[in-house]
């Protein structure tokens, strides 16, 4: 159907008083009703630069001021009708143009777009997996990354072509505040919009992080109307657990809100086993340990727009986890003539409370961005873990102890300014300003023959760490035909102060320092593209390892911190081939200076192991990845690849040189069954790798994924069923005067039911319009 719409576009001239001239104008329908938040953009014709744009208002309404004579075109867009654009015209004095705009689709109810699978993007400096358009349903992050090509999510956390070294942002922001285990299980997967997996960052990230960045980019409140969602899962693993949240949002006029809430009880396990010599002796440990924590959160924001152009906001998030668990550890040791037994209970109370506050401020038209917020963050750990020896043992051991109370507050002040000069060019730049205090408080305690425990001050130790950064950044972004070039510099000047309680000693370490990063992207084709990008990081050690604390976690194992760490320093190459915009081809190569190591030693006279970070000589990681789509076979969607990985550790003082090549597979892939179920498998399978210093055999897990939509598609049903194989990693500790024989797993066959039913406005043409100018125009271009 065709629909004449007659807009009215009055330009004023500014050639002598600028600031006298200012003029509503109005955009009209054939009907004579307003056309409301229809986007009106002003261009250059010789430059093709954007002047300035425009959204009419609820009355059709706009305002043009101070536009100086020169010849200009003009761009008429809104959702429903195709764009319309002017021919060059000059502008010496008001002018008025009509335009007739098509309408493309008679009713947008209609309009239904599916993808089973989530949508992969390359690009020079990330890998971008959009959540929003796959129809499959994920109970937390750990299982949202089993989706990302190329990651292995294991006990041991999750690596990426042979890096462990992960971070984790949420919006951009840090979570090394919080135990990686803790933020994978316990983070929600519906409130996810996607996931960068950042390899080459560039300046406006911190240059924080040897390793890739994964971001998570958290779903923003796009529909008008009052809508929302409930979940609920259950499951068994070990035994029975359970999940349950809720969402609700609204979009009516200039503001918009969000709140969701949610509960878990998830239920895992991990087991090492451990078997070391000493002389004649033979130590054989198995750890079994229980996980089931209990954890709440609720978060909410509202965004407020004042006008097209300003928009102020606040989000609030708080969660709250706690668990109650017991883990067993049995060693038995042995010799040619004895078999002794020493066995123990660690008992494990741990309650963690993280809650985030951001307010922000946007300022964005079609040529400007400018954003400034202000980010809080306060966690608190307090834990108490009692280690006793059980009756069975046949070895003497004393009963021991710990309180561990740790306490962070992050204050960030950010701002960001972009400025978009044309499609061709765009000139970033920004600072930031954090301050970051913690207080670490580690209280030992010994079990006396009355039964009570007494304070042991020499293996106590509070520790405070006050540490203050400040960063510059400028980034560029050029394309010149089928060329990209996007290069960066950020100044990062940093003071940490740590200090002791225990001997009243201070230690301050003062960074000032250049990072660059660059990339190059060439089109070399319809579908063939390739770019090559560069980047040099900083990682700077965690706030726990710097305290000069010891930890048992049985009568022979301890964690030590290092209050002596330096920060490294990372070079990183990377060279990618992309074949529509998805990955295809990669070579990357990265070499750490005083990359940090988790060093495992053992004192042949007290037979204990220890686990201390470490700064090596060098460290050094080649990969190669090769991408594939299974779309190629009829009915199937996902990917498939393969990743070589070398990876070389070297610390001369440690008597440590390891060095390994290994090879993985893996894929992801969907089908339709009959019956509109669609089905998906994740699997991997490795010939070994170096997994820290454990140089692991083989490995391999699949899981698979069945969902089914009822009641007009406002039910889904999801059953997965996980870690179906789950080798885990068995392999050899071999290096300084250790050889340990090590096989770290988790529990298996995870099964897991999933329902989720939405509620509330879905379509309607009208504000269906308005909400996708809405959304053009403030976050079209975020994070890109």
């Amino acid at each position: 159907m065709n629909v004449l719409i007659k807009i009215i576009l009055i330009f004023l001239l500014s050639n002598v008083s600028l600031s006298a001239q200012n003029q509503i104008s109005g955009l009209i329908s054939e009907s004579n009703q307003p056309l409301e938040f229809a986007n009106v953009i002003l261009y250059d014709s010789l430059s093709k630069e954007v002047i300035t744009g425009v959204i009419s208002n609820e009355r059709g309404n706009y305002l043009f001021t101070d536009i100086e004579n020169g010849t200009y075109y003009i761009s008429v867009s809104m959702l429903g009708f195709k764009t319309k654009k002017s021919e060059p015209f000059e502008l010496l004095a008001n002018k008025t143009l009509d335009f007739n705009l098509i309408e493309e689709n008679e009713n947008l109810d209609e309009v239904v777009i599916k993808s089973k699978r989530p949508v992969i993007r390359q690009t020079a400096e990330k890998l971008i997996v959009d959540l929003e358009k796959s129809e499959m349903i994920n109970a937390n992050l750990q299982d949202v990354m089993k989706g990302v090509p190329g990651i292995l999510v294991t006990n041991n956390g999750i690596s990426y072509a042979g890096q462990s070294n992960i971070r984790i942002l949420i919006n951009g922001k840090t979570t090394d505040y919080m135990d990686m285990d803790t933020l994978l299980r316990d983070m929600p997967a519906d409130n996810i919009a996607k996931v960068e997996l950042v390899e080459q960052p560039g300046a406006e990230f911190d240059a924080e992080g040897s390793g890739p960045i994964i971001n998570i980019i958290l779903k923003k409140n796009v529909k008008l109307g009052t809508h929302g969602s409930v979940n609920t899962w259950f499951g068994e693993d070990e035994g029975f657990e359970y999940g349950t949240s809720a969402s609700i949002a609204s979009y009516k006029n200039k503001l918009n809100w969000q709140a969701n809430a949610g509960y878990s009880a998830p239920t895992w396990r991990e087991d090492l086993f451990l078997k070391r010599s000493i002389g004649d002796e033979t130590y054989n440990q198995a750890t079994i340990e229980p996980y089931d924590p209990k954890s709440l959160r609720v978060s909410a924001s509202i965004d407020y727009y004042l006008n097209d152009a300003h928009s102020v906001g606040i989000s609030v998030r708080k969660t709250n986890s706690n668990s109650d668990r017991d883990s067993r550890s049995t060693n038995t040791i042995t010799t040619p003539s004895t078999t002794d037994l020493l066995l123990s209970k660690n008992s494990f109370n741990r309650d963690q409370e993280v809650f985030n506050v951001n307010p922000y401020y946007e300022f964005k038209n079609d040529a400007h961005k400018f954003t400034a917020d202000f980010n809080f963050v306060d966690y608190k750990n307090d834990n108490i873990n009692t280690i006793s020896s059980l009756p069975e043992s046949t070895i003497e051991y004393t009963n021991q102890q710990y309180l561990q109370d740790a306490k962070y507050q992050i204050k960030t002040y950010k701002a960001d300014y972009s400025r978009l000069f044309s499609d061709d060019f765009k000139l970033s730049f920004g600072l930031k300003n954090s301050q970051v205090n913690t207080d670490s408080d580690l209280k030992s305690f010994n079990e006396n023959t009355n039964g009570d425990f007494d304070f042991d001050a020499n293996a106590s130790n509070r520790f405070f760490v006050d540490e203050h950064i400040f960063a510059l950044y400028t980034k560029l972004n050029v394309t010149q035909g089928a060329w990209s070039f996007s290069g960066g510099l950020r100044f990062e000047d940093s003071n940490t102060q740590g200090t002791s309680s225990s001997n009243n000693e201070t230690r301050e370490r003062k960074i000032s320092k250049l990072f660059p990063s660059a990339s190059i992207s060439r089109k070399l084709n319809d579908n063939l593209g390739a770019n090559l990008a560069y980047s040099y990081r900083i990682r700077r050690p965690s706030y726990n390892t710097l305290n000069s604390f010891v930890t048992y976690y049985d009568p022979l194992s301890s964690e030590v911190g290092n209050e002596n760490l330096k920060p490294s320093f990372t070079n990183r190459y990377q060279f990618n081939l992309t074949f529509d915009g998805q990955p295809f081809f990669t070579i990357g190569y990265s070499e750490t200076k005083d990359a940090m190591f988790q060093f495992v030693s053992q004192d042949n006279d007290t037979a204990q192991i220890e686990r201390k970070t470490i700064n090596l000589n060098d460290s050094k990681n080649w990969n190669f990845r090769l991408f594939a789509p299974l779309s190629i076979i009829k009915g199937l969607e996902g990917y498939t690849g393969f990743i070589v990985n070398y990876n070389k550790f070297e610390s001369n003082p440690n008597n440590l040189n390891l060095q390994k090549w290994s090879l993985m597979w893996f894929t992801q892939a969907n089908y339709e069954l009959p019956w509109e179920i669609n089905a998906e498998l994740n699997g991997n399978y490795g010939t070994g790798a170096l997994e820290g210093g454990i140089d692991a055999e083989w490995f391999a897990d699949i899981g698979f994924s069945f969902s089914k939509k009822f009641m007009d598609e406002k039910l889904k049903v999801n059953l997965g069923i996980n870690k179906v194989l789950n080798r885990g990693f068995v392999g050899v500790i071999d290096y300084n005067n250790l050889y340990a024989e090590v096989e770290s797993n988790q529990s298996r066959q995870n099964v897991q039911l999933r329902l989720s039913y939405s509620f509330g406005s879905k379509f309607g043409k009208k504000k269906a319009r308005k909400n996708a100018s809405q959304e053009e125009e403030n976050r079209i271009n975020d994070n890109n």
